[in-house]
């Protein structure tokens, strides 16, 4: 029904969005780096978000900026969009 490439290209788009909309919807800024973030709120922590959990994780954990699905983003705005720390420390 679809060719390779305009599967490749669906699946692309889904994947985007899947990483976009949670941030729209919870009216987050949300950044692919970390600089960004750190220049959109200078005196705030600067954290990694895992957009599917909304949970975030500070810098020298295990998963900052290592998960799949996740953006670089203001403590305070994901706090205030419904976000939370993680409880395990990792």
């Amino acid at each position: 029904m679809f060719s390779r490439g305009m599967s490749r290209s669906i699946i692309g788009l889904v994947l985007a969005l899947s990483v976009t909309l949670p941030s729209i919807a919870f009216g987050l800024g949300t950044f692919a780096v970390e600089h960004q973030a750190q220049m959109h709120c200078p005196k705030d922590t600067v954290v990694w978000l895992n957009l599917p959990t909304m949970i975030w994780h500070y810098k020298g954990q295990r998963w900052y900026a290592n998960t799949k699905h996740g953006a670089f983003a203001c403590q305070n705005e994901a706090a205030a969009g419904g976000a939370r720390g993680t409880r395990n420390g990792q």
